[in-house]
């Protein structure tokens, strides 16, 4: 029985790297459509739960990407309403690798940690209001860390804070921070610091990080250069680096394309999987190490 995987794109063009990494994680043959949104899905998954039988219906999935998150969601959603009984195939959410490298950063990060633990720990997420920002603050909290979110507009971070707070139950603090005065403050007495901000837009001085005591753990997600973080390199992948332990974005982007990769595979073992950040990020950390 082949393994078809159905690649719906919020965007009007399916992603090509989503595509790639599907037939990398094992997908015999990858359909992609562009343009899908929660109106015109229905028929698509249709299709993909009513042909095979129930045994073989382990052999279909569907993978929900794009560039826009909340869309992302909506569309997710909409495909699982659609499924009842046993009319069902397995699904993953991954708009704009939002999940996957959410969940490398943190599994690393975890991993680094002293005691492997992030319990009690201060993580302030820099530029924390975009898709991998809210991913990520999430998975922190989950984790046991006390989470702080930065973010330029006030209005802007605080909804971002109380959307993530409400999606885990805990507690989330917005911290405006529009320069690098402020986000130097905004992680005093931080014990993590990850930064996820768009490509090529600096974050953090290097000097404002070197000498904070507290600090022990640093994760920069920007792969273009200048770095988030400066001081970080793109390779590092756990190097010391002033006393605190650094991740740059190609150093724990292996494992993020290894987890997409991984779970797409799973997808194919059950008709009723659902992946989303929550199940992603479990799947990641059985992987570091």
């Amino acid at each position: 029985m082949k393994k078809l995987l159905y690649q719906f794109d919020t965007d009007p063009h399916p992603a090509v790297f989503d595509n790639v990494v599907a037939y990398d994680g094992g997908a015999d043959h990858v359909t992609a459509y562009g343009g899908v949104t929660p109106a015109n899905v229905g028929p698509l998954v249709d299709g993909a739960i009513f042909t095979r039988a129930p045994k073989d219906k382990k052999s279909t999935a569907i993978f929900v990407g794009g560039s826009d998150m909340a869309a992302g969601e909506a569309l997710f959603a909409a495909v699982r309403a659609k499924f009842f009984a046993g009319f069902r195939v397995g699904t993953m959410l991954d708009s704009n690798g939002s999940n996957t490298t959410a969940a490398a950063a943190v599994a690393w990060l975890v991993h680094a940690a002293p005691g492997g633990s992030l319990k009690g720990r201060h993580a302030v997420v820099l530029a924390g209001t975009g898709p991998v920002g809210q991913r990520a603050a999430a998975m922190l909290a989950r984790e046991g860390a006390r989470v702080a979110i930065t973010g330029r507009d006030a209005a802007r971070t605080q909804a971002a804070a109380q959307a993530i707070g409400a999606r885990v139950g805990v507690e989330i603090e917005a911290r405006v921070a529009p320069d690098l005065a402020a986000r130097t403050q905004a992680i005093e007495g931080a014990s993590v610091v990850l930064a996820t901000g768009a490509g090529g837009v600096p974050l953090l001085d290097e000097a404002a990080w070197q000498s904070q005591r507290h600090l022990l753990l640093l994760c920069d997600a920007n792969a273009t250069p200048p770095a988030g973080i400066a001081g970080i390199d793109l390779m590092d992948k756990g190097a010391q680096r002033h006393g605190k332990t650094v991740f740059g974005a190609i150093g724990f982007g292996a494992l993020k394309i290894a987890l997409h990769r991984a779970c797409i595979a799973r997808l194919f073992e059950r008709n009723d999987l659902a992946l989303d950040d929550e199940e992603i990020h479990a799947v990641a950390r059985t992987m570091v190490g």
